[in-house]
Order: structure tokens, then sequence, then C-alpha cells
């Protein structure tokens, strides 16, 4: 969430930093909402300070004789607008902060205007891989090798769902243990977080109200919150949980930054398309993901987002696989995101490049929806946290890159060294 003191000092510059996504956004109402707010909070202090001090005079009042039915009737009308007034600024703030919720972040002052046109290529790493032979797309080398069963994967869960198999299931498994295993030696903590979680964990993340369409709902509550039209969801990405683990809590400086890892499914109700670059396992109902999280000092966010940038090309180097990084234009970063790089590797079939991981700088607008503070030891002043986020890594992608960049004429496909303890096997075969 925007900070409401920044838009009160310089609407203009906010306005200016949101037009860079192409967000038009016209603050006056906002700002008089918020004025008579503050107004009305200022008047019924005033009115309460009021309110005790004749409360406090009645009794000596009543002692000495006076009549005080004046002053009591005073009181009861003083109460009455009090709690019109409270009424009111109630009703104000629900509009300011419904207001303030729809708004996506300010993009960091370096991020470009514009959409995915305006993304800047700012490394390449290997080469794209040359064939000397009709090379196959993705679907049709795990369909022959027996890696993958899309038929049998759309008659249990439909369209958008495939189904591993055999050596597939291993080395989708391989790929998620050397995930993990290198997570735990850079020191960032392993965590299992629940599938399903509150609708306040969508609005910390700031994936909710405006996109709460895009997810797998449970239940409808009784009652709503923060304009919920149910209570729980199934999680789109292992951030959704992380970056709530420390919603509501005043963290000492000294424990910062915190370093968090999960593996989880993700479930998406977007799914792949006819179109040949969203085909097969390109986009679906359900992947599996090894997602990064950290929360830091404001002072250190810049420096954590290079690192989870850095570990992310590194798992993808481990693997030997063509890849490039591309920093993203305003439009095309996420709604919360300030600043965000992708990691993209080459899909010869498709003759393109699909991002692998995002990672990520949400700065302070995750941390001021879910009132994530830390404790300044120089001021003992409470301030927000930055977060940040990177795939560490999706495998959805990574496994059709794997075996369309390694592929050989005979349609085997090895195993890179990295995976082989986990697959058992150095190449993969037809069934």
């Amino acid at each position: 969430m925007l900070d409401m003191n920044l838009i009160r000092e310089d609407p203009k510059k906010v306005a200016d930093a949101l037009a860079k996504r192409n967000c038009a956004v016209d603050f006056t109402g906002l700002l008089s909402w918020d004025k008579e707010r503050r107004e009305l909070i200022y008047d019924v202090e005033q009115l309460k300070a009021k309110r005790n001090k004749v409360s406090a005079d009645i009794p000596r009042l009543k002692k000495q004789g006076d009549d005080v039915s004046g002053l009591m009737e005073e009181m009861k009308g003083t109460g009455d607008r009090i709690r019109a007034s409270d009424e009111r600024i109630g009703a104000l703030e629900t509009q300011i902060t419904g207001f303030l919720a729809a708004l996506p972040n300010m993009p960091a002052d370096d991020v470009v205007a514009g959409d995915k046109e305006n993304n800047e290529v700012v490394r390449v790493w290997g080469e794209a891989p040359v064939f000397s032979f009709p090379f196959k797309n993705h679907v049709d080398l795990v369909t022959a090798l027996g890696l993958i069963d899309y038929e049998r994967g759309v008659k249990l869960g439909g369209n958008g769902f495939w189904l591993y198999r055999g050596d597939g299931a291993l080395l989708e498994w391989a790929l998620v243990n050397y995930f993990i295993e290198e997570h735990i030696k850079d020191g960032y903590e392993f965590i299992l977080p629940p599938h399903i979680l509150t609708y306040q964990c969508g609005y910390t993340a700031g994936q909710f109200p405006k996109f709460d369409g895009d997810v797998f709902t449970l239940t409808q509550p009784e009652g709503r919150g923060e304009g919920a039209a149910f209570s729980q969801f199934i999680l789109p990405t292992a951030e959704t949980a992380l970056v709530n683990v420390h919603r509501d809590e005043v963290l000492d400086e000294d424990e910062l930054p915190k370093k968090y890892f999960a593996y989880t499914p993700c479930y998406r109700k977007e799914a792949g398309s006819a179109r040949a670059e969203e085909r097969g396992m390109i986009r679906g109902h359900q992947f599996n993901k090894v997602e990064m999280v950290q929360y830091t000092l404001p002072e250190d966010s810049d420096r954590a987002l290079a690192e989870l940038v850095g570990k992310a090309e590194r798992l993808v180097r481990g693997l030997g696989l063509h890849y490039r990084v591309s920093k993203l234009a305003a439009e095309d970063c996420g709604a919360s995101m300030a600043k965000t790089f992708d990691i993209e590797v080459w899909l010869p079939s498709m003759g393109i490049y699909k991002e692998v991981s995002s990672a990520s700088n949400a700065m302070d607008y995750q941390a001021r929806r879910g009132n994530i503070r830390f404790k300044r030891k120089a001021t003992r002043k409470n301030e927000l946290v930055h977060t940040l986020n990177a795939s560490g890594l999706a495998t959805s992608r990574i496994f059709p890159a794997l075996v369309e960049q390694f592929q050989r004429e005979d349609g085997s496909v090895p195993v890179p060294p990295v995976l082989q303890k986990w697959v058992g096997k150095e190449v993969l075969t037809s069934v």
C-alpha cells in the first residue's frame, strides 16, 4: 500500500510515478476525505477533552448543591456529536483504505515507463544450442520419453493439468531437491507453509482485492473483511504465505535480514492456451516452485535484490542452461513490486525466452499492508521493513528448457550432473 503521507506531501510525484505503469490516478477525492477525517479527529479529541473536564466537575458541583441538569444535557449532546463523528471517521477510513488498496506500487526511480517492449536485457549467459538435426519441442520429447502424461493429466484434473511419471517424476523431484539443497547452503531457513491461506494473506501480499479472481477460493464467509468475497484460498505462490509470516509483528533490527524459502505447488486459475508459446507445461493450473523471500532494513533492500537475482542465476547456470536476465519496465512489474528482474531460459522450439524466476523488491508496499515493522536501535522508533521475493526456481519451464536444450538426435536427453544423484541415471531414453 502507498504511503498516505507521501501522497499528502506530493500527490503529483506519486501520480507521475504511477503513470509509468499506465495507471492514471486523481487524488482529489482521496485528499478531500483525508482532510475531512483529520479535521473530524481533531474535533472529536477536543469534544472528548471537554467532556472529560465537565464530567469531572459535575460531582463537585452537585456536592455544592449547584444545578447540573443543563451541563448533563449538554454532555448528552456532546456524546451524540462524538458518536456521529466517530461513525463518519470510520466511513472515511474505509473509503481511504479501499482507494489505497486498489493502487499498485510506485516503480523505483530507475525503472523505465511502459510495458514489455521497454524491458532491458542486462545479461546473457551461455549460447543458444544449435542443432544439426530436426529438433523436437518439449511436448513431443517428454511424451516419447515417458516423462509426462498429458492425456491422463487432463483426465484427472481437466485442461491445464499434467501427470509426471517414472523418470519424469524423478527429474521433477530432483530439480526441487537441487534448489532446496542450494538454499540451505546459503543459510536460508526452509519453511513448508499451509497451502490454504486466509484472505488477509492475499491482501498483505498485494494480490487482493484487485486480483482476487485469479485464485481458487474455498469458503464463503458469513461476514466479509477488507471487502473479501471469500475467506480462504489456495496459494498461487509461496510468496503469499512467506510475506505474512511476520504480519503484525515488530522485529528487532538485529534480526534482519530474515531469509526464508519454501517449496509448494502453486495453484492458479490461469492456464495455457492453444498458442505455441503456452503449450505443454509452460502455463498450467498447478506447478511446482521453490520461492525465496527476504525481510530487510530499508537501506539494505537493493543489495538483497542483487543477491536474489544472483542466486536464481546460479541455479540456472548449475543446470547448464542458456538464459538471459531482463530488467522489467514499469507496466510489466507485478502490481506490488517497485523493481523486478526476470531470469529467462531459452526454449528452442519456440525461439523465445521464458521467465523461470522473477526477483522483485516490494520495498515497504507489502509491509504497510501487513503492518510488518522493526525497531530502529538508534531512534527506538518502529519503521516498516522492506520485503523481497524471487523464484528459486519454478520447475514448469525449467523442465521443458532442459529437455529441449539438451536433446540428442536419437531423442535421448542427458541429465545435468547436479541432478544425477536423485534421478539415478545419466541419460533419459525412450521407454
